[in-house]
């Protein structure tokens, strides 16, 4: 059954916390995943962390960690010494999640723990993960693999499975290597229990292999094992020697984290580097200010854009009325083009290639769109006319100012929502940057010259 973290359990685990129910607290942590735990301490005083973290084995505790956020992480590292760190931590730990939790560490300490630690070689593994940087796939790969040789047999490669996988958690499939470590084939568990006794490996395994390099991008890594439906993915080096694996959890984890700092960025704001309780208040503020006042500035040129038509303003206060609509309809339309068209290249669904075609399906809908917005708004005038007298007895100019300023802004929002994020993408800047708000802001200034200038041309005879 699934764990829910409730505050009732929260309260019971506290009240057995403080009172020494040694029995509940033991029975509790038993029967909890390391992620469920995590999910407890994250809630906690760090006191009462410290506390429960001790009724904790070595592997749980090693999990655990992994799964906390930083600042809950970071607490209870510094709370441990170097020694402790290696030997109950480091070395129950695969060595990517080993190299994110030491990476963490200021760099004397860093040194004593890897001093400390009992297996050398894995040490050897964690210092030259920690050389990659961790948006690569060499800082997202883990060390630990089966290998075989291609000139062995199934017996010895049943052989070396049961040597190397006292290291490895689970064992998703087998690589096979030349003389030079280099990666020439893919051995699936199912393949190797079917064939024949003895068979030799070269002639069981499948010889393409689906591999990345260090320095690939996370981002590509995780669209590869995407696209071809991989729970694992080989890493070779320049040289095409196979060096690590990345598991679909490590691709869940940069998933999450893109699409985390899009949604910031298309909220006007730079993306937290902290998950957002752990963000400091001044940081808090340095990431969300800036891009409010460059919007802020932006708006400030639709004062400029009215300023430009205030005879006609004056001449006609009634067109003031419907501004808002206005500006919010097209602003409305840009932000839904350039949701779609972000995610879609996020996706791969599209390319900077495809903008022509893009152009003409936005254009299209955009057209559409506006259109019957336009009939609904000029209906508004003409129903509310009907009614009462406040438009006056040149409602259908005003009616048709408004209607054809829907439909040219519409157009032009959702024109603009489309290619915006392809422009950034052709410049190599984050599309996601041309976040919602940016889109709508842009669109109100522009927005208003469409509507004023239908306006001049249906009421050229009664502003004049």
């Amino acid at each position: 059954m699934q764990f829910e973290l409730t505050d009732e359990f929260l309260t019971r685990l506290q009240t057995a916390i403080d009172s020494g129910d040694n029995a509940f607290i033991e029975t509790q942590l038993k029967e909890l995943y390391p992620p469920d735990i995590a999910e407890i301490f994250n809630k906690l005083e760090l006191k009462q962390v410290k506390f429960l973290y001790n009724y904790l084995d070595e592997q749980i505790a090693a999990d655990v960690l992994v799964e906390l956020e930083e600042d809950v992480r970071e607490d209870i590292l510094l709370s441990l010494t170097s020694k402790e760190i290696a030997e109950q931590l480091i070395d129950n730990m695969d060595s990517d999640d080993a190299a994110d939790v030491i990476a963490e560490l200021p760099d004397d300490v860093q040194d004593e723990v890897l001093s400390h630690m009992e297996d050398s070689e894995q040490a050897s593994d964690i210092v030259d993960l920690l050389n990659y940087d961790e948006n690569t796939a060499g800082g997202l790969m883990a060390t630990e693999l089966v290998r075989v040789h291609v000139n062995s047999n199934s017996v010895e490669c049943v052989r070396e499975i049961r040597t190397q996988a006292e290291d490895i958690d689970h064992i998703y499939a087998i690589y096979v290597v030349d003389d030079d470590e280099k990666l020439v084939g893919l051995l699936s568990l199912k393949k190797l229990v079917i064939s024949p006794t003895r068979s030799l490996v070269a002639d069981i395994c499948d010889p393409k292999v689906i591999s990345v390099k260090t320095n690939t991008d996370a981002e590509e890594v995780a669209n590869i094992m995407d696209k071809y439906n991989l729970v694992v993915l080989p890493v070779v080096d320049a040289l095409g020697r196979l060096v690590g694996r990345i598991t679909v959890d490590d691709v869940l984890d940069v998933r999450r984290e893109e699409e985390t700092e899009d949604m910031q960025k298309m909220g006007a704001m730079e993306a937290l580097e902290e998950p957002y309780m752990s963000t400091p208040f001044l940081q808090m503020i340095r990431k969300r200010v800036g891009w409010l006042v460059i919007l802020f500035l932006g708006e400030t040129l639709t004062a400029t854009a009215m300023s430009f038509f205030e005879d006609q303003i004056a001449k006609a206060v009634i067109l003031a009325l419907f501004i808002p609509l206005i500006i919010s309809s097209g602003g409305n339309s840009g932000s839904q083009a350039s949701t779609l068209i972000i995610r879609a290249l996020a996706l791969g669904e599209i390319t900077i290639r495809d903008w022509w075609k893009i152009l003409k399906k936005e254009f299209a809908t955009g057209l559409v769109i506006g259109v019957i917005l336009g009939i609904i708004g000029f209906a508004r005038v003409g129903l509310w006319s009907y009614f009462i007298s406040s438009y006056g007895p040149h409602w259908q100019l005003i009616a048709c100012s408004v209607g054809f300023s829907l439909v040219g802004v519409v157009m032009w929002g959702t024109l603009m929502g489309s290619l915006l994020p392809l422009i950034l993408k052709r410049l190599g800047l984050d599309p996601a940057v041309s976040s919602a708000p940016f889109v709508a802001t842009l669109v109100d200034v522009t927005g208003l010259v469409i509507y004023f200038s239908f306006s001049i041309i249906f009421l050229r005879g009664v502003l004049l």
